[in-house]
């Protein structure tokens, strides 16, 4: 870094003479000036952006005469002569666009319209950043047709098309100019909260579908761009300051504050540097269900009771009161009781907080379009996630670090992910453990035993008590003295749990993981353009797996293991480029297993004497390999120790389990035990227990087929499309069950083991043998109502085929509505410099099927609305707005805290 700072450094010394400058404003055909709007000298990457006023300064080396294009969403391009230096120029762009012109680049790895896209595409730019609803940009991605946003905490939004999905989405990718923004450990992206500000951000894309053919492993069903704002073309300083509250019934009113500044400056044509910082800070969602998981109507009354947010509880055995305290057999009989929980609002202090950093160097060695890029994002935020358990990700971490050099050709960039799990604890664990720190489980039990026997013999009252009373005194006897929330023991054990990476007896992990990439593509259309567009493209990853235990079987030290992928792409355009073809191909091969083919093939027609409709179909295939947890996970949850089924990872798992039927004696179990000695969980619930047959896992595959239409029909845009998607070796965590002696099939001792309950539930990572199948359409229609007001309306319907009985114990997770409504309504220009938006959302009811909890999920409506004022002689824009804002609250998967309504007003400043 110190030598490019270097060269930049000397560029700047050899090249800081601007020797023409240039002044002027870029306006509509109504004299108003655009802001945001590109100026760049023809021929060059030379330019300037305007700012709130449409006015723009250029300075560069270049000498008049020479030509300025002026561009922007929406508008026609223009140009103008500038044959002087100290020139004041007026640039006049018509608004003749439509939405069909946008360009996007994702679609095909090239830019070209959206019009024109082969597959379906979800564009969100300045102009929809500048007016969403939402609190943030990222939030407002949820208005775009086909895309799902699972609120998971007030600061992480998990992103959702096409189904198939928890919060740990791991068949969606989200690149941030071009780097992977998925957590290596964890496997999942953390929606924005480590992500880009809104400041920075220049365009957002949304590929719907499977990429797998040009973006490879794990874009499986969908693929999220976020492009920021180059400093060459977007220059000056912006900031933003946003406030309110955010109003829940559990958590009642609480502030948040969002303060951003972003800062950007070319010295000269050579050299550009950037730099942006955002941080928010607020109070989460509180999650407050106490549901028993178990027995589902059942109260915390029942003796083996397992709340939902309730953490703790699942420390439970089954017990023969009557050979525990030595009486005849019927005397007090067998019941399964738990510990006695603690809440999850007791637990966490439900902080939610983001802190955003992004520096870049941009140098332009010789003025034109040959760019090198040195670029770090440092992202830090707390927050809630719920993935098997309920994980409290405090102070967690990720870095990410890129050396890109690019012309509009081809780019070859590198970088490196680092993930630090900072304070980051399991809840489940934080529960359990406080409990046992203040009384171990078998000290806990006995004193149960001995309330419980004691008030049904009705030792002293000589009136035997009922089975309901007889728990309530073993409950309270066993409970005499336990931690109280609040108290100074409560908070010293828990600051004693938390900070504790064995979960025997705490609940921190720890994570220090890296993932490193290396990826190239050439596009060779410069030189190839009377035949075809071709590209070529690779990749390189490499995984680095430290938890030091804690997640994964890496006590030993760092696990690494890599994968690679190359792909070429043709396209070429027939019948006067009305008919265009695209065929791909990309081949990748991971460590652990065989290679994979992911071809792509795409047909677009352009009909009509103004072209104005298109018609597409395409045909995909893509793949997913196993997640770093799928292959080397080795976590005990609670409800189940999680294995990876990587080879190597069998025997490198191992735990210690005591007996249920006897404390004392306790059998160590492996990583084979859940997978060739184990039995179906069905079969057990079933009473006809059968081998489970658990395989090791492999990579997921896909073959996505797609229809669609986008064309504009008088003053409607309309776009449609429908999709089948056929998935073979689906993957998914199943639970088994293994004897603790014995083995499967062979004697009776494992069904003894079964009768006594000697077992340990595992949950294994394998594919399914079903057919597994989904399929579902949107269309879309965006036009003007009343003159100028903008109105549009989309409707998604969704829906998969599984067939349960051929395989149990799979959980497929499609967690999608099958139908969902969104509307939009608004005007930028209501009148002079005030505008306003409105967005709703209609929901159907789903089913939410999860590790952590299922269950169905009620339809709900949301409504967020914004109205803006700007004030051009302070460069800024005030808004006023809400999400959710008749606060009727909503959830979208089981486990969460109630969505309720979030009020904001900001203050944006020359943006």
């Amino acid at each position: 870094m110190r030598a490019l700072l270097c060269m930049a450094l000397l560029l700047f010394g050899t090249f800081a003479y601007a020797q023409t400058t240039v002044k002027g404003t870029v306006v509509d055909q109504n004299n108003e000036p655009i802001p945001g709007a590109n100026v760049v000298i023809v021929g060059k990457s030379v330019g300037a952006v305007t700012d709130f006023d449409g006015n723009f300064t250029l300075s560069t080396s270049e000498t008049p005469p020479f030509t300025l294009r002026g561009s922007s969403i929406g508008y026609s391009e223009a140009t103008v002569e500038v044959t002087s230096n100290n020139q004041n120029l007026t640039i006049s762009l018509n608004e003749e666009q439509t939405l069909l012109d946008e360009i996007v680049i994702s679609a095909s790895r090239t830019p070209e319209r959206i019009f024109e896209s082969p597959v379906s595409v979800e564009r969100f730019g300045l102009k929809e950043i500048e007016n969403t609803t939402s609190a943030s940009f990222y939030d407002g991605l949820q208005n775009l047709k086909g895309v799902d946003i699972n609120t998971n905490s007030l600061t992480f939004q998990s992103i959702n098309t096409r189904g198939f999905a928890t919060f740990s989405n791991n068949r969606f990718v989200q690149l941030v100019d071009g780097m992977d923004n998925t957590s290596p450990a964890l496997n999942f992206v953390l929606g924005n909260l480590v992500g880009m500000s809104e400041l920075d951000v220049q365009s957002v894309e949304i590929l719907p579908g499977a990429s797998s053919a040009l973006y490879g492993a794990n874009a499986f069903n969908g693929i999220l761009f976020m492009t920021s704002k180059n400093p060459f073309d977007f220059q000056g300083i912006s900031a933003y300051v946003k406030t309110g509250l955010t109003s829940q019934e559990a958590a009642g009113d609480n502030a948040f504050y969002d303060v951003g500044i972003r800062a950007a400056k070319a010295f000269n044509d050579y050299v550009a540097v950037k730099a942006s910082f955002s941080y928010l800070d607020g109070t989460d969602w509180w999650a407050v269900r106490e549901d028993d998981l178990n027995n589902p109507g059942w109260t915390r009354e029942n003796p083996a009771y397992n709340g939902l947010n309730v953490y703790g509880d699942e420390v439970a055995a089954t017990i023969n009161f009557d050979d525990a305290a030595g009486f005849p057999s019927g005397t007090l009989g067998t019941h399964t009781v738990s510990r006695t929980g603690y809440r999850e609002r007791e637990l966490s202090d439900y902080k939610a907080q983001s802190v955003k950093f992004d520096g870049a160097l941009h140098v332009r060695p010789f003025a034109d379009d040959f760019e090198v890029i040195l670029n770090s994002r440092i992202g830090r935020g707390s927050t809630i996630y719920q993935g098997t358990n309920r994980y409290y990700l405090q102070d967690f971490t990720l870095q990410q670090h890129k050396l890109e050099i690019k012309n509009n050709n081809f780019f070859v960039r590198g970088y490196v992910t680092l993930e630090n799990s900072g304070k980051s604890h399991d809840l489940v664990f934080t529960g359990i453990n406080i409990n046992r720190k203040w009384k171990a489980d078998q000290q806990w039990f006995a004193d149960y035993i001995a309330g419980f026997a004691g008030a049904k013999l009705g030792v002293g009252t000589g009136i035997p008590a009922s089975d309901d009373d007889a728990h309530a005194a073993g409950r309270a006897n066993a409970d005499n003295g336990r931690l109280v929330p609040g108290t100074a023991e409560f908070d010293a054990a828990k600051a004693a749990v938390t900070s504790d990476g064995n979960l025997s007896t705490g609940s921190k992990f720890i994570d220090e993981t890296k993932m490193r990439h290396v990826d190239a593509n050439y596009n060779f259309s410069h030189l190839t353009g009377d035949f075809a567009d071709i590209q070529v493209g690779g990749s390189f990853r490499e995984y680095v797996l430290n938890s030091n235990g804690t997640i994964f079987t890496d006590e030993d030290g760092p696990i690494p293991y890599s994968e690679f992928g190359l792909y070429t792409q043709i396209q070429k355009k027939l019948m006067d480029d009305r008919l265009k073809l695209t065929g791909s191909v990309r081949y990748d091969k991971n460590k652990l297993f065989d290679g994979f083919f992911s071809p792509r093939a795409s047909i677009t027609y352009t009909a009509g004497e103004r072209r104005n409709h298109n018609f597409r179909g395409s045909f995909q295939t893509g793949f997913r390999n196993p997640t770093t947890q799928d292959l080397y996970i080795g976590l005990d949850a609670g409800r189940a120790l999680l294995v990876g089924s990587a080879p190597d990872n069998l025997d490198r798992f191992s735990q210690e389990v005591a007996w249920n039927s006897d404390p004392s004696m306790s059998t160590v179990v492996t990583g084979r035990d859940a997978y060739e000695n184990s039995f179906s969980l069905a079969s057990v619930q079933a009473g006809a227990p059968e081998a489970s047959n658990v395989q090791l896992v492999k990579p997921e595959q896909i073959t996505a087929f797609e229809l669609g239409y986008r064309g504009q029909l008088g003053k409607f845009i309309v776009d449609v499309s429908g999709y089948y998607n056929d998935y073979t070796d689906f993957m998914s965590g199943r639970n088994v069950v293994a004897p603790l002696y014995g083995e499967v099939g062979d004697n009776s001792l494992s069904l003894l083991a079964l009768q006594r309950g000697d077992i340990q539930v595992f949950q294994a990572y394998t594919n399914s043998e079903a057919d597994i199948s989904s399929y579902g359409a949107n269309i879309g229609v965006d036009t003007k109502v009343f003159g100028n007001f903008d109105f549009g309306i989309n409707y998604t319907f969704s829906e998969f085929d599984f067939d349960r009985s051929t395989d149990p114990d799979f959980m497929p997770s499609f967690n999608t509505p099958r139908h969902k409504v969104k509307v939009s309504f608004g005007n930028t220009e209501l009148f002079e410099n005030f505008g306003f938006g409105l967005n709703y959302r209609w929901s159907d009811t789903y089913y939410w099927e999860a590790t952590f909890g299922s269950d169905w999920v009620p339809s709900f409506n949301v409504v967020d609305m914004q109205i803006n004022y700007k004030v051009p002689s302070i460069k800024s824009t005030f808004k006023v707005g809400g999400s959710n804002i008749l606060a009727d609250e909503y959830y979208s998967a089981i486990g969460t805290g109630n969505v309720g309504a979030q009020y904001y007003v900001s203050w944006i400043i020359n943006n």
